[in-house]
């Protein structure tokens, strides 16, 4: 097939794509990294359009500017303007697979010009839940969805023939408001398996990691709150540092932001894994620490409970109710009891189920899905 693909940057529609031209699919793949950058992670440069030298003064005049809602008008018309020069610079397709909230025109003009199948990618819940969601948070400082945001992604959820999302709860946000079951497509992301791979539980005192933006929309708060409650235990995150306050206290360390591979050490020295977020699509942090072997203590805004489904040992996840810092501890803790009982011991949170959650497989799945849609059948 000829699929064409569209992000303002990585996410996880670069490793989409790659997979899609080993399964040997026309791609062509369209974003605002520089090509040698997209390459690095293993795709084409052929198959790669970039919009980098054309937005580095947008770019830099939205990380320069003075005043936050400067940054946001900029980044928004930046937005607007990707989304047109994608849609003028379209090859012809039969699937168009475009980031929510970033291609609308661009949709639009793949449907009308080619006949191509409009799919979109939403990796969070339903625009109107998330906004929800952050805005009964209190306080100035919070990161909250604009009215910008939500016009977007409510004409794209319009427009689109297909709206992807990676976890059930995803799917369920969109169902809750009346978007049909056949529109809607879930399926859950994969990661690269490779780099992280089953290690021996470390001894000392318990580590808990957290890898994610320190944000309220993270449950960056959350979790801090019920770390407190607890005793002879350690918090470190990796990631950067966005609108919730940092603890200030001696088992806490914020190690900032690391590449796949030094992730993949710390989780090696870490005996569990947190993720207190109030609206998380599905988190890929979560599969990457069962891949290493570490318990996770996440919520049911998470991908959490597709993986417990999948994998030969549920006690693995424990899963608490979003938005609670006692639900959370009590998931903190029964991590934290399985932690101890494999204390020395080869830890391997996925098993079997190890293969299910790679790039290749989750390709494999859309391509199924694509066919299907199409018209093309299976090989």
């Amino acid at each position: 097939m000829k699929i064409a693909v569209a992000t303002s940057g990585r996410f996880h529609v670069l490793d989409l794509a790659r997979e899609f031209k080993r399964l040997g699919h026309e791609v062509q793949f369209h974003t605002l990294l520089p090509a040698r950058r997209a390459q690095q992670f293993g795709l084409s440069r052929a198959c790669v359009r970039s919009w980098f030298l054309g937005a580095l003064p947008w770019l830099a005049a939205a990380r320069i500017a003075l005043r936050k809602d400067w940054s946001r008008t900029i980044r928004n018309r930046l937005t607007l303007r990707l989304d047109h020069l994608v849609a003028q610079a379209l090859k012809p397709c039969e699937v168009f697979i475009g980031m929510s909230g970033l291609f609308v025109k661009a949709g639009h003009t793949a449907r009308h010009r080619f006949g191509a199948l409009w799919v979109l990618e939403r990796g969070s819940r339903h625009i109107l839940s998330q906004k929800e969601i952050l805005d009964a948070l209190p306080g100035p400082e919070v990161r909250r969805v604009s009215d910008f945001d939500v016009r977007r992604e409510m004409e794209g959820y319009e427009g689109a023939d297909v709206i992807a999302v990676p976890s059930r709860h995803a799917e369920e946000s969109f169902r809750e408001r009346g978007v049909p079951s056949e529109k809607l497509f879930r399926n859950p992301y994969g990661v690269d398996i490779r780099h992280f791979q089953p290690t021996v539980s470390p001894e000392g005192e318990i580590t808990i990691l957290f890898a994610g933006a320190w944000s309220y929309r993270k449950g960056a708060d959350l979790l801090a709150a019920a770390v407190s409650q607890m005793r002879g235990v350690r918090l470190h995150h990796v990631g950067a540092i966005e609108d919730a306050p940092l603890p200030k206290t001696e088992w806490f360390a914020s190690l900032g932001p690391l590449e796949q591979l030094r992730l993949a050490e710390t989780m090696m020295r870490s005996h569990v894994f947190a993720l207190a977020s109030r609206e998380d699509g599905f988190g890929m942090v979560l599969i990457q620490a069962l891949a290493c072997g570490l318990p996770v203590a996440c919520t049911d805004k998470t991908g959490g409970p597709d993986l417990a489904e999948t994998i030969p040992d549920a006690s693995f996840v424990s899963v608490a109710r979003a938005g609670q810092v006692a639900s959370f501890r009590q998931a903190l803790e029964a991590a934290i009891r399985k932690a101890v009982m494999l204390r020395g011991t080869m830890r391997d949170g996925l098993g079997v189920a190890r293969s299910r959650w790679s790039w290749p497989a989750y390709a494999e799945r859309y391509d199924r899905f694509l066919r299907k849609r199409v018209g093309k059948g299976c090989p």
